[in-house]
C-alpha cells in the first residue's frame, strides 16, 4: 500500500508540472480556453495502471491545486466540468475494453470541452457560445489523439509496474 501512495504522489506531482509547461508553451489556437492538455496524460495512464477512482482522485486534486496555484476560482470550476465529463466517459470507455488507448483519450478530449461548454453556457447564460462547439470539437479530437498516442507509448514501457489493488496486495503477501 505503500508504493501505491508514493506513486499516487509521483502523478500528482508529474500533472502539476505538465499543467505549469503547459502554461509555458506559447500556443495560441485562437478560441478561449483550447489549450494541449498535458496534464491528461498522467490522467489517462493512471486510469490504465489502477483504476478510475484513483484516477477521480487524481484528476480532482490536479485540478484543485492547478486552480489555486496558477488559475482562479472560474478556471476550477471549467475544469472541474471538464475533467469529471471527460473521466465518466474514458471510465466507460475503457472499462468496455473496445477502443484503444488513443480512442478513449480523443473522448475525453472532446467530452472535456463539452463539458467547459456547458458551464461555459450556464456562467454566461447565453446558449450563443456554443457557437464554439465545431472548433472546440476539432480541437478535443487532435489534442485527444496526441495524449493519447503519448498515454499509449508510455503505458508500454512501464507494462511490469502493477498498480491495481490486485496487485498491492500480491506485493504485501510476498514480503
Amino acid at each position: 500500500m505503500k508504493n501505491r501512495a508514493a506513486y499516487f504522489g509521483v502523478f500528482t506531482a508529474l500533472a502539476l508540472i505538465l499543467s505549469y509547461v503547459e502554461i509555458l508553451i506559447p500556443i495560441s489556437f485562437g478560441v478561449p480556453g483550447v489549450k494541449l492538455g498535458l496534464a491528461n496524460l498522467i490522467i489517462v495512464i493512471v486510469l490504465y495502471k489502477t483504476d478510475w477512482k484513483e484516477a477521480l482522485l487524481l484528476s480532482v486534486v490536479r485540478i484543485v491545486l492547478a486552480g489555486f496555484i496558477f488559475g482562479n476560482m472560474f478556471s476550477i470550476l471549467y475544469s472541474l466540468a471538464g475533467g469529471m465529463l471527460s473521466l465518466a466517459v474514458m471510465a466507460l470507455l475503457q472499462k468496455g475494453g473496445s477502443f484503444s488507448v488513443a480512442g478513449v483519450s480523443v473522448a475525453g478530449g472532446v467530452s472535456h470541452n463539452i463539458g467547459q461548454l456547458i458551464v461555459a453556457m450556464i456562467v454566461v447564460e447565453t446558449y450563443q457560445v456554443g457557437y464554439y462547439l465545431p472548433v472546440l470539437l476539432i480541437a478535443g479530437v487532435l489534442t485527444g489523439f496526441v495524449i493519447g498516442i503519448i498515454s499509449g507509448e508510455v503505458l508500454k514501457r512501464i507494462r511490469q509496474i502493477d498498480l491495481t489493488p490486485e496487485g498491492s496486495r500480491k506485493e504485501q503477501t510476498e514480503k
